[in-house]
């Protein structure tokens, strides 16, 4: 099984930390292009890379418009985003990520939801009971899967459990998180309802009226960004500002070379120290 390590650059918590990756042989790859979709095929297991452990509030994200794609703090309105705690919920509820090699196409309109994609890879929120690091490429198991209506886009939620967990064997399929921890999805449900209201924002909305697919329908989901994934790291489809700098796909136009990765990773100062995270992150809001 592959293993991935990662180097920081710039300090945490500002707008100048960066999180590249490295394969097990120390050469940067991008998270979003590298990576392979299937850690085991065969099996429907996949990896996902986590960009927001468990509990916490800062909105880190694969940077899909930056060359490599490494991890960063998204920004709005020239503030670093942190997620408001909604209570009664703390930060982020489950380890929260993405699947690589995927990407949900705002060019195209989802025949099921009715509206277009959100132009990032599909989201993962993963249920077991490890906090996961920040970088950590886990291998999951697709359990089914919530479409969020967010600002007119579709963006879909996998829900997955890591192979690794002590409780993997127990979760097949959406029902079984529904038999074994009461009250989870509804609060999943909840947190995405409600996540963007204490800054200013209307609720979200879900399409199938927030009802989770089964596991056969999110692997299907999967699959279809897979498919929109290739189209645009091959060029075929109009990507916009997603930059597909990679390493590895050596049949993509945007494939690049280890001392031109290298370059795009030494442009970014070393690593310093953190900045203090701001007080009024741990504010409770009550809607």
């Amino acid at each position: 099984m592959a293993r991935y390590s990662v180097e920081q650059r710039g300090c945490l918590n500002t707008g100048d930390y960066r999180l590249f990756f490295k394969n097990d042989k120390g050469q940067y790859i991008s998270p979003f292009h590298d990576i392979p979709i299937h850690a085991d095929a065969n099996k429907n297991v996949f990896n996902m890379v986590v960009e927001i452990p468990r509990w916490t509030n800062a909105k880190m994200e694969i940077a899909t418009k930056d060359p490599l794609n490494p991890i960063k703090q998204d920004v709005k309105k020239g503030k670093l985003r942190y997620v408001a705690n909604v209570f009664p919920h703390k930060g982020y509820i489950w380890n929260y990520g993405a699947i690589p090699q995927t990407w949900e196409d705002p060019g195209h309109k989802d025949e099921s939801t009715g509206y277009c994609g959100d132009n990032d890879p599909i989201d993962v929120c993963e249920i077991g009971n490890k906090v996961c690091d920040r970088g950590e490429v886990i291998q999951i198991k697709v359990l089914g899967t919530l479409a969020l209506i967010d600002e007119g886009e579709t963006d879909w939620k996998i829900i997955a459990i890591n192979i690794e967990d002590p409780e993997a064997a127990k979760y097949n399929d959406i029902d079984d998180v529904k038999r074994l921890k009461p009250g989870f999805l509804e609060a999943t449900v909840d947190w995405f309802r409600k996540y963007k209201v204490p800054d200013g924002k209307p609720e979200n909305q879900f399409a199938f009226n927030g009802e989770f697919k089964d596991k056969v329908f999110a692997i299907d989901v999967i699959k279809s960004t897979h498919g929109y994934w290739r189209a645009l790291v091959m060029k075929k489809t109009d990507g916009g500002e997603i930059n597909c700098t990679n390493t590895t796909l050596t049949d993509s136009p945007s494939y690049c070379s280890q001392a031109s990765a290298e370059a795009i990773v030494n442009a970014i100062p070393v690593c310093g120290d953190a900045n203090p995270i701001p007080t009024e992150v741990d504010k409770w809001f009550y809607c």
